[in-house]
């Protein structure tokens, strides 16, 4: 069973949230989160990325930054920027990107059951990245950026949440990218115990995004052993059928001594090639290839897609094991310098901009991995690759805030 509990969220004013909430500290550099939060001292990015009001080039990690990020946390509950509920809540947040809509339960969702596995993982986490977030939650005594979370879709919850949407929300506004963001208030005891019951009766929930964060969830908990904690997380909790993937593709720092003509060899013995292609794969197990000015498609030949395990069948798995590690030699690509990641929020013109440059030699676009491949790997206790999926629209920090 899926143990979620309502709380007093930390909020925006109304009239401000557009001013303050941001996206995810970690969909951008310190340099773009600079430019972002110039002249908006209420942008949430002064505590999210609180480097940006120290010093360029200071260290990411120093005591002085958590500091910062605490001292403009405390400030903007000191203006009343932000101002906590006085009881406990549950709350609707929906997200409406183009033609994609999502909504999604705002809960507190359980440490112990994070750690019992009933909060399933898909993801290895760095413990780099793990010890900032646990730092940045000690330094605000809050955790402000939710974990992602999806459960299969109940048709009496999804019922309950169009009828409540219906209604005026208590935030609504557009992001500068066009996002629109809306909340809603879920306060009435009785509407409290049917969300309780009803995620009672879900046996997992699955982490989509926040593997980070919620690690360090995790292990805030276990340091206090209990003490000055609630023992819960923030999430917010989507019906699979409303999850929006896009894929996470590769860009290659070179050819690793490879002729053009070698690599596109190479590429042939393992793929049908077929020059002009579309930089958008059509579907699973094609891929598109930037390289020398030009797309080409990409699609795996039958041998290399016939495996039964579920992680091995993923594109992203087959082109690691059959051309990332033997042809450009990236073993390991959570460390490798040869590699990069790019979201698929950033489109085709994204790859060609990096590729164009001279910066990187070429890149592979894939289609994006499915909802059921996520859970069924995760039922299965797999891990998937690194970088394997890329959620949009992205959860906005500080709509909701969860002081521990």
């Amino acid at each position: 069973m899926a143990t979620l509990k309502p709380f007093a969220a930390l909020r925006p004013k109304p009239e401000l949230a557009a001013h303050i909430c941001e996206l995810p500290y970690d969909v951008m550099s310190s340099e773009e989160a600079r430019e972002m939060a110039a002249g908006n001292p209420l942008s949430f990015l002064h505590v999210s990325k609180p480097e940006i009001d120290l010093p360029a080039g200071t260290d990411l990690y120093s005591p002085a930054v958590y500091a910062k990020g605490r001292e403009n946390f405390t400030k903007l509950i000191a203006q009343g920027a932000l101002k906590q509920d006085g009881q406990p809540n549950f709350y609707l947040y929906r997200q409406i990107m183009g033609s994609h809509t999502q909504v999604g339960l705002v809960a507190a969702a359980s440490c112990e059951e994070y750690l019992a596995n009933i909060i399933k993982k898909h993801e290895f986490t760095r413990p780099d990245k793990e010890d900032d977030r646990v730092r940045h939650i000690e330094a605000l005594n809050s955790q402000t950026g939710p974990v992602f979370l999806t459960y299969r879709a109940v048709a009496a919850f999804d019922a309950f949440v169009a009828k409540r949407i219906a209604e005026t929300p208590a935030v609504d506004f557009t992001g500068k990218d066009g996002v629109r963001h809306s909340s809603w208030t879920i306060a009435g005891p009785d509407e409290i115990k049917f969300v309780e019951a009803q995620f009672a009766q879900i046996p997992f929930l699955y982490i989509a995004d926040g593997h980070h964060r919620s690690a360090a969830a995790g292990r805030v908990f276990k340091s206090r052993n209990g003490a000055g904690h609630s023992g819960q997380f923030l999430s917010v909790i989507f019906p699979h059928n409303q999850m929006q993937i896009l894929p996470y593709n590769r860009v290659l720092k070179d050819l690793n001594g490879h002729t053009p003509e070698q690599l596109l060899n190479k590429l042939e013995a393992v793929f049908d090639l077929k020059s002009g292609g579309n930089a958008k794969p059509a579907g699973k197990h094609a891929l598109g290839f930037y390289f020398q000015g030009q797309w080409r498609t990409l699609t795996f030949k039958p041998q290399f897609t016939a495996a039964s395990n579920p992680i091995e069948r993923l594109d992203v798995t087959i082109l690691q094991k059959q051309i990332l590690a033997p042809v450009f030699g990236i073993d390991d690509p959570r460390t490798s310098k040869k590699i990069n990641f790019v979201g698929g929020i950033r489109g085709a013109a994204g790859l060609e901009k990096l590729v164009n440059s001279g910066e990187y030699a070429c890149a592979f676009s894939l289609f994006p991995t499915s909802i059921e491949d996520l859970m069924s790997i995760a039922d299965a206790g797999g891990i998937m690759p690194p970088k394997s999926t890329w959620f949009e629209p992205k959860l906005r920090d500080a709509m909701f805030c969860h002081m521990i």
